[in-house]
């Protein structure tokens, strides 16, 4: 195998079927993303529809991608892919083809978790995106606060004790009568509508808090949820949801936006670290991306902002190849017996202990 790997990257997990080859300068050779449009009509994800399309479409996906790389699958030197977390019957699509592909070309096999993918995304486009940084992670099922001393070291911070962060945004979103997903739509909405005209609750974010809390860092969106049913319940019986839906949608993504910068700079205050890196499909959203670039210049002047574009932000392979090249790279078997599993636990992870500073950046 070659100092720097070509890797074919897998994506399952939810409602995208994705692949992609990645050289060992982390150019992108080869890249397709492929999204079900079948949920819209549900609006939401419907796990065995998911698993189904993944199921038709993944032969045509991989060779599409391989054939945009200029490449055979034999000419690979592994096969990343995720393994968790995600729908457990799409996880298996794409785990179980891997596998197969692997054992074939007699390539190593690689098992990535979803959310340490997403980490990598920002660095395929850009090689200072790299740690030390505190990684704010909001998609669709996660979000996730580290601080990331090095690749493979990671300290939670804070995560979600409901709603993620882009299910909160769906959720809204159906509310609000607009499709799915609902992040897109609830921007569009709201780049239309007045900034305060409704002053909603940012759930766990207190002046009050201290470090030690339990929820300093922490993250809720079901009140947040709640608060915009009751607001929209209201304007629909007065007749007024029409005319104030993208004032609802406004005030909702300027409260869930408020929450989320607000605790990553509780961490980079802790940390001392002004390197904030953004992953997740909720890091597309581009309020979250202005207001903490320009939060975080305010608190640390020689601060920097990474995230990468909304390719390499949303569920896609190139971000998976990109890990399975880092794992394939350290101590051990790289060729485990891979299971796709739908709580993989996050590989490194430790809990931030609130008693010792976990400092310097």
């Amino acid at each position: 195998m070659s100092e720097a790997p070509l890797i074919l990257g897998l994506e399952t997990s939810c409602d995208e079927t994705s692949a992609a080859v990645l050289d060992g300068d982390d150019r992108i050779l080869g890249h397709v993303i492929l999204s079900q449009d079948v949920h819209a009509v549900y609006g939401g994800v419907v796990p065995e529809l998911a698993a189904r399309a993944h199921l038709q479409k993944v032969d045509g996906v991989v060779a599409a991608a391989l054939q945009e790389a200029g490449v055979e699958l034999a000419e690979v030197d592994a096969v990343g892919v995720t393994a968790g977390p995600g729908l457990i019957g799409a996880l298996l699509v794409g785990v179980s083809w891997a596998r197969a592909a692997a054992w074939a070309v007699d390539r190593p096999l690689v098992g990535v978790h979803h959310m340490e993918a997403h980490l990598f995304g920002p660095a395929i486009e850009d090689p200072e995106a790299r740690p030390p940084f505190v990684a704010l992670l909001v998609s669709g099922g996660h979000t996730l606060l580290l601080h990331v001393p090095a690749w493979g070291d990671y300290i939670l911070f804070g995560e979600t004790r409901d709603d993620a962060a882009g299910e909160a945004f769906d959720k809204v979103a159906k509310l609000l009568g607009l499709p799915y997903p609902g992040g897109p739509a609830i921007e569009r909405r709201a780049k239309a509508g007045s900034l305060g005209r409704f002053d909603l609750p940012r759930p766990m974010l207190r002046r009050d808090q201290s470090p030690q809390a339990s929820d300093y860092y922490d993250f809720s969106f079901s009140g947040l949820k709640t608060a915009v049913g009751n607001l929209v319940h209201g304007l629909d019986g007065m007749g007024m949801l029409d005319v104030r839906r993208d004032d609802v949608a406004s005030g909702f993504q300027e409260a869930a936006v408020d929450v989320l910068v607000s605790k990553t700079l509780r961490a980079v205050d802790e940390t001392g670290c002004g390197r904030v890196l953004l992953g997740g499909g909720v890091a597309a959203n581009g309020r979250l991306r202005e207001v903490m670039r320009d939060r975080l210049k305010r608190a640390r002047p020689d601060g920097r902002l990474f995230f990468g574009s909304p390719r390499v932000s949303l569920d896609n392979a190139a971000m998976v190849a990109r890990a399975a090249r880092f794992r394939l790279g350290q101590p051990g078997d790289p060729t485990p017996d891979i299971q796709a599993s739908a709580g993989l636990p996050f590989p490194g992870m430790i809990r931030r202990d609130p008693v010792a500073a976990t400092g310097p950046c």
